[in-house]
């Protein structure tokens, strides 16, 4: 799947071992599943404390199997068996104990997660009597609670201190996430992300496949030269094209690259769903990659007095490798002022952090943050809207950029505009707008409407000039 997670209406439940073909399936609403698993491997008389833990590790592990489309993409017809060789012990049509059912009933959707990531976390379980797993052990669960541990404590016991529950995930109903057409050649949208975002993940440990530079949803020269090497590496058709063979054979090596389906989870993380993402910055390095993290470093700095102000020029000078030290101090990274892959990570998260807090409509003349995130035709949304207005008015100045209607809506119309934008200012003609095409506009903006460019990432009410 891609995206945040949500809880599926209904799961589909193979009534046997994976490759039993005289097992049946059944279509089950997921609460029902959920409590007839838990009224099955658990009994209602635990502690609540007990319940509650083991429902919640039920639970999540039910979403990662479907988030994953663990069975789907091994050519299966199902989402979950019920053999405990591989996944819960499910009994069609038992009997549902009340005091289970009444917890599932308030806690179904919700589940656990590893910090920093959003797929539900492979929360391997078992009953550490007949059997032992790295995971949480049910039996013990009731001993912890009987100690005065509450669920969250019990959890933590077992799968360590860097989890969080996800709580009123939105239920929407179960749609594969193949988009039942072949995607090819001039194709654009959110699947085409998809395909672009794992393709480059899983090129990290399959160097031939080419990267894909620019992640904009749409389907180009570059992603079909991906893909086709994908197919190649993989014995499949060379088509260039994903079809639905070719669509879970990508989630299948993504899954199992990220281990998304083990309790060491690698985990999904905010950085796989952005193209901003610099593989390795340092002193003497130049570009686009150099705007994204001097832009980001200039918005921390504004929060962070323990980080120096930076100027976004685009080449990593002197300025730019204080401010990464600066920052890897305060996180306890390696102080080696190089911007790596952790040092990215937690610079991501400070920043997106910083830009969720502040509002998109602020009052007086601060300039809007970048939303953390890439702004594409089809997408609706403020920040959509507040892009319009700053190439509108950049447009008095800059007639050669199409003012646009601030709708909020991300058209052909405002894509135009974007793509003008980005030739006039130097940048890859893309039509998206990524962090470094937001800060340039941002300051163009600033210098059109005040005289001055704005720094990046003022504090809320207070201009700095």
């Amino acid at each position: 799947m891609t995206g945040e997670p949500f809880i599926p209406e209904n799961i589909v439940v193979h009534l046997g071992a994976p490759d039993d073909p005289s097992a049946m399936n059944v279509t089950v609403p997921f609460a029902d599943y959920i409590k007839n698993v838990a009224s099955s491997e658990i009994y209602p008389t635990w502690p609540e404390s007990a319940l509650r833990a083991n429902i919640y590790a039920i639970i999540t592990y039910a979403l990662n199997r479907y988030y994953t489309e663990w069975y789907p993409s091994r050519g299966y017809d199902f989402d979950i068996t019920n053999d405990t060789r591989y996944d819960q012990y499910y009994v069609h049509g038992r009997d549902i104990f009340e005091p289970i059912s009444n917890i599932v009933d308030e806690i179904f959707n919700n589940y656990l997660r590893r910090e920093g990531t959003v797929e539900p976390m492979f929360a391997a379980y078992c009953d550490g009597v007949r059997t032992y797993c790295r995971g949480l052990k049910q039996w013990e669960t009731v001993e912890l609670a009987n100690q005065g541990m509450t669920p969250y404590e019990i959890l933590r016991y077992f799968y360590g201190d860097d989890i969080e529950i996800v709580t009123n995930a939105p239920v929407a109903p179960n749609i594969p996430s193949y988009p039942g057409e072949v995607i090819g050649f001039g194709s654009a949208g959110d699947d085409v992300v998809r395909i672009q975002t794992q393709l480059n993940r899983i090129s990290q440990n399959y160097p031939a496949i080419p990267k894909i530079p620019y992640v904009t949803g749409s389907y180009d020269t570059l992603t079909e030269d991906a893909v086709r090497t994908f197919q190649q590496v993989f014995g499949l058709p060379q088509t260039g094209s994903v079809d639905k063979s070719t669509w879970y054979r990508i989630n299948q090596i993504y899954t199992g690259i990220k281990q998304l389906g083990e309790l060491t989870s690698e985990g999904v993380t905010i950085s796989d769903y952005t193209a901003d993402v610099p593989e390795f910055m340092g002193p003497g390095q130049s570009g686009a990659n150099v705007r994204v993290v001097q832009y980001i470093l200039s918005v921390i700095g504004a929060y962070y007095d323990a980080v120096p102000r930076i100027t976004i020029t685009g080449t990593y000078d002197e300025a730019t490798e204080n401010a990464v030290r600066a920052f890897q101090q305060i996180y306890g990274l390696p102080e080696t002022g190089i911007v790596d892959a952790d040092t990215w990570e937690d610079l991501y998260r400070t920043y997106k952090g910083i830009a969720d807090s502040v509002p998109v409509n602020p009052a007086g003349e601060e300039i809007v943050l970048y939303p953390g995130m890439i702004l594409r035709e089809g997408m609706q949304n403020e920040y959509v809207r507040t892009l319009q207005q700053y190439l509108t008015e950049i447009h008095n100045a800059y007639p050669q950029i199409p003012a646009v209607s601030d709708t909020g809506y991300f058209g052909p119309l405002t894509k135009n505009a974007v793509t003008a934008f980005q030739r006039v200012f130097g940048i890859a003609p893309t039509g998206y707008v990524g962090a470094e095409t937001w800060s340039r506009i941002g300051e163009i903006y600033s210098e059109v409407k005040y005289g001055y460019v704005k720094p990046a990432g003022q504090f809320p009410g207070y201009t700095i000039r």
